[in-house]
C-alpha cells in the first residue's frame, strides 16, 4: 500500500492564500510544473534556493509513493520580460557582449545550470523541454486567444486584451489585485499606442531590425510574448488541467498571473489546483546583486573562491543550510549561518555512522513509531524542511543515547529508526555523505611531506626499493607524488 494513502499531505495554495489538503486530480499520479532558468548567465543561489524546494517537494512526493511527472522548462528564447514596446532582450544581450551565437549563449549557460544541479544532488524532472523546442505550439494559442476575441494584432504584435478577458474572468486572482486599481495606478506612456489598454500583455513581439532572435509566424517576423511557453509546454505535458505549478516569488505577478489568462482563455478552465511559490535568498542581510559586489555564485561557495566565506564548503553542507528554512520563508545566507549549519550536517552524519555500529537488545525503551510519525507530519505540513530536521536531531538523540546504553532497541525498531533516518536524510533530503576535512588538510600535508622527507633520505642512501614502495603506496592512497627541479610535491 502505498504511502500516500495513509498519510495526508497538506499544501498552501497561493491561490487560495490557506493550507489545502491536497488531492491529486488522478489517484496516485501527479503532473506538476515548474518555470526554470532563462539561461543567458551562470545560474544564482537564489535560483537554486527555488529549484531546490521543488527538488525536496518532488523528492517527497516520490517517497510517499505518487507517480510524478516532473517538467521544468528551458527559457532559450530572447524575451524583452517587461512587455515594453523597446529594449534588448538579456540572451542577445549577452550573446553580443561576449561576441558568440545566441544559441552558444543558451548552450553554455545550459551546461552550467545542469553541472551545478548535479553538484546540489537534484533529481532531473521528468522533462526538460526547451521554448524554442515549442515555438508551433505558442503560435496555436495565440491563434486560439484572437479566434475567442482576447487577442488582437497591432503592427505585427500581438497583445492579450486583460480587460476584455476580465468581463467574464478575475485577472489578478493569484496575486491578490484587481484590474480596476491596476489601469487607475498605471501612468499613460508616450509610444504605447500599440496596446488598448496598459496591462495587456505581448503575445508575440514583431522583431526590431536589431533583434537577432526572430522567427516566422503568421503576424510577423518575431518571438513570442515572455508568459506564452509556459503556457504552452506545461498544457501540452500535463494537459489543460493540472495539479501543481510552481516557481519563485518573484513571478507571481505578472508571469504566473498572465499564465492562468492565457490558459482560461483558451480553455475555459483554471489550469492549476495548487500554485506553489518558493521565497527569496538575501546575503547578509541585503539582496543579492552583481553590481554591489554582495553576490556568490554556488560554484564558488564549493572552491571558495569568493570574498565572502571564510572557506570552501561541500554541497550538502551548503543544501543542508538551505534546507533549515521553510521553502515560504526568507533565507538569509552568510559565513556564520553556513558555519553553523556545517556543525549540524556533521553531527548528523556522524550520528548515522554511529548507528551502524550499535547492536539490537531483546526490548526497546524508546517509542520509534511515534518520531517516526513526527518526521512525517512534519513534510506532511507544507514540506516543512526545517521541523523534519529538527525531527532527525531528536533520531540523532535516540542515536547517541543507544551508544551510551542509557537506552535500547529491538532489532525491528533498531530497523526502524535506520530506515527512517536514511530515506529521510538522503531520499527526502537529499543530502549526501561528504567528509568534511575539519583541519585535517594540514595534518595531511605535514604527514606526506614527513613520507616525502624519508623517500629523499631512502633515495640517498640509494636505498631505491624503499623509495618506490613509498611512492607507490601513496598512490594507492589517492596522492600523486611529483618530483621537479624545486623539490617534490604532492597532489590528492
Amino acid at each position: 500500500m502505498p504511502l500516500y494513502t495513509t498519510q495526508k499531505l497538506k499544501i498552501y495554495n497561493s491561490l487560495s492564500g490557506e493550507k489545502e489538503t491536497f488531492v491529486p486530480i488522478h489517484e496516485g499520479s501527479i503532473g506538476m510544473y515548474v518555470c526554470g532558468p532563462t539561461v543567458y548567465s551562470n545560474v544564482h543561489l537564489g535560483n537554486v534556493r527555488t529549484f531546490m524546494s521543488f527538488d525536496i517537494i518532488f523528492r517527497y512526493l516520490l517517497h510517499l509513493g505518487y507517480k510524478v511527472r516532473y517538467v521544468r522548462n528551458i527559457t532559450d528564447v530572447g524575451h524583452i520580460v517587461d512587455d515594453a514596446e523597446d529594449g534588448e532582450d538579456k540572451i542577445a544581450k549577452k550573446a553580443r557582449l561576449e561576441q558568440l551565437e545566441p544559441m552558444e549563449v543558451v548552450q553554455r549557460y545550459t551546461v552550467d545550470f545542469h553541472e551545478i544541479l548535479k553538484a546540489f544532488n537534484f533529481l532531473p524532472p521528468s522533462i526538460e523541454p526547451t521554448a524554442t523546442g515549442h515555438l508551433i505550439e505558442q503560435i496555436e494559442i495565440i491563434k486560439t486567444i484572437i479566434d475567442k476575441g482576447i487577442g488582437y494584432e497591432a503592427n505585427g504584435s500581438v497583445y492579450f486584451d486583460v480587460v476584455k478577458f476580465n468581463e467574464t474572468n478575475h485577472y489578478g486572482r493569484l496575486s491578490g489585485r484587481n484590474i480596476e486599481d491596476m489601469l487607475a495606478n498605471t501612468r499613460d506612456l508616450d509610444g504605447q499606442t500599440d496596446k488598448r489598454n496598459p496591462q495587456d500583455f505581448a503575445l508575440w513581439k514583431k522583431a526590431e531590425p536589431q533583434h537577432i532572435m526572430r522567427w516566422p509566424s503568421p503576424w510577423s517576423e518575431g518571438f513570442p510574448g515572455w508568459h506564452l511557453e509556459c503556457t504552452a509546454m506545461s498544457t501540452k505535458y500535463l494537459g489543460n488541467h493540472f495539479d501543481i505549478h510552481g516557481g519563485g516569488m518573484d513571478l507571481k505577478f505578472p508571469h504566473h498571473e498572465c499564465e492562468i489568462a492565457q490558459n482560461e482563455a483558451c480553455t475555459g478552465q483554471t489550469p492549476v489546483n495548487y500554485w506553489m511559490h518558493a521565497n527569496m535568498l538575501t546575503l547578509n542581510g541585503k539582496k543579492m546583486a552583481k553590481s554591489t559586489g554582495n553576490n556568490i555564485l554556488p560554484r564558488e561557495i564549493l572552491t571558495g573562491e569568493n570574498s565572502i566565506l571564510s572557506k570552501a564548503f561541500p554541497a550538502s553542507v551548503a543544501r543542508f543550510f538551505m534546507l533549515q528554512a521553510h521553502y515560504r520563508s526568507i533565507l538569509d545566507f552568510s559565513d556564520d549561518a553556513i558555519v553553523a549549519a556545517e556543525k549540524g550536517y556533521k553531527r548528523l552524519m556522524e550520528a548515522l555512522a554511529t548507528l551502524k555500529q550499535i547492536s539490537a537488545s531483546p526490548s526497546s525503551t524508546l517509542d520509534i513509531a511515534i518520531w517516526k510519525q513526527s518526521c512525517y507530519d512534519a513534510m506532511n505540513d507544507d514540506f516543512n524542511s526545517p521541523i523534519l530536521i529538527a525531527q532527525l536531531f531528536e533520531g540523532v538523540r535516540f542515536i547517541n543515547l543507544l551508544n551510551d546504553g542509557k537506552e535500547t532497541l529491538n532489532a525491528v525498531d533498531l530497523e526502524n529508526l535506520a530506515s527512517t533516518m536514511n530515506a529521510f536524510v538522503f531520499d527526502v533530503l537529499g543530502l549526501e555523505d561528504e567528509k568534511i576535512a575539519d583541519g585535517s588538510n594540514d595534518k595531511l600535508e605535514a604527514v606526506v611531506n614527513m613520507l616525502i622527507g624519508m623517500r629523499n633520505q631512502a633515495r640517498a642512501d640509494k636505498n631505491f626499493t624503499l623509495s618506490d614502495q613509498i611512492r607507490d603506496q601513496l598512490i594507492v592512497y589517492g596522492i600523486q607524488l611529483k618530483d621537479g627541479k624545486e623539490g617534490t610535491t604532492f597532489s590528492v
